[in-house]
């Protein structure tokens, strides 16, 4: 991974006893790279890798001074930047903790969801621009989460949780993706419906597709203008999937709103007016795993390595057709 202090984030003292309870850690220091004599000599005696953001490539190179190694447990996201589809030929398996970064991403869409529904950003831009002489009757008639019309992209990890964590409230859930059949969708306590449908009909639209060659610029100027007046846009996502200037055109006249935690290029240059649009709301990239979370995704990937040692299966394991259609 990166670098030491990533490890220490990912793996603190507790998640790395559980770890020595297991296997001999041939390293306490995080390989940044895979070409020194350190680095070689470790790779040769190594059963498992744990890897992290940042990880070189593990290609055909690398495996062949590799020669015991039969696991690679990724203590992230998706493993497409350093698993090669070498390491799948040789037969080394693959896991990710993607599942643990997907719970934050998930609670912060949800907040965002319910706040959106309160207009609780126009309302408190508002209050600044009124300097406390504000009257709630300002705001539209529809505002509120109780019967609101919610549209989810995608039926990723993400999106499921999403998903599951909108049920206790009294949404009406849209579901648009090529995944999953409409009893599939019911059992998950959403409606499948075409993508154009959930734009039309949302009033907040959350994005939880893949990048992939099909679906980049799947939002976009058609899709956007399909939107209902003061409706919310939110990604999570990738911002490869949305057309920034039909979203800039939308959002500068003030139609609709937009949360954007990625954006297209990231970060978006100096000078771009989604910075200062009072119904757009621009962070970097926060909210998936990151902080006191990313131990989380430490302690998946050791349980994956009990497994391992266990002669278990993995819970989480990533095939290389997995590469096809995930994140």
């Amino acid at each position: 991974m990166r670098s030491d202090e990533l490890l220490a984030e990912l793996l603190p003292a507790s998640v790395l006893a559980e770890l020595e309870n297991t296997a001999e850690l041939l390293s306490w220091h995080a390989l940044t790279e895979f070409t020194s004599p350190e680095a070689r000599r470790v790779l040769r005696e190594t059963d498992v890798l744990i890897t992290g953001w940042g990880c070189p490539v593990i290609d055909a190179a690398v495996l062949a001074g590799a020669p015991r190694l039969r696991l690679v447990a990724h203590a992230a996201g998706t493993v497409k930047g350093h698993v090669s589809r070498a390491v799948w030929e040789r037969g080394v398996q693959v896991t990710t903790a993607a599942q643990a970064n997907a719970g934050p991403v998930a609670d912060y869409t949800l907040a965002f969801i319910l706040l959106a529904g309160k207009r609780a950003f126009a309302a408190a831009a508002q209050l600044a621009t009124a300097q406390g002489d504000f009257r709630k009757s300002s705001l539209p008639a529809d505002v509120g989460n109780y019967g609101t019309t919610i549209g989810i992209i995608g039926a990723s990890r993400v999106g499921r949780l999403v998903l599951e964590r909108l049920r206790p409230f009294k949404f009406d859930v849209l579901l648009a993706t090529p995944e999953l059949t409409r009893q599939q969708a019911a059992e998950l306590g959403t409606t499948l419906v075409p993508l154009d449908e959930l734009m039309s009909r949302s009033a907040v639209v959350s994005l939880h597709a893949p990048v992939l060659e099909g679906t980049r610029g799947m939002i976009g100027r058609a899709q956007l203008a399909a939107m209902p007046n003061g409706a919310t846009f939110i990604n999570t996502a990738r911002g490869a999937l949305v057309d920034h200037d039909a979203l800039r055109e939308e959002t500068t006249s003030g139609r609709i709103s937009a949360i954007l935690d990625v954006t297209d290029p990231e970060p978006l240059p100096t000078g771009d007016p989604l910075y200062d649009l009072p119904n757009v709301i621009l962070t970097p990239h926060i909210a998936g795993s990151m902080g006191n979370e990313l131990s989380e995704m430490g302690e998946y990937a050791v349980r994956e390595v009990q497994r391992f040692a266990a002669g278990e299966p993995l819970a989480y394991p990533v095939t290389i057709t997995d590469l096809e259609t995930a994140a």
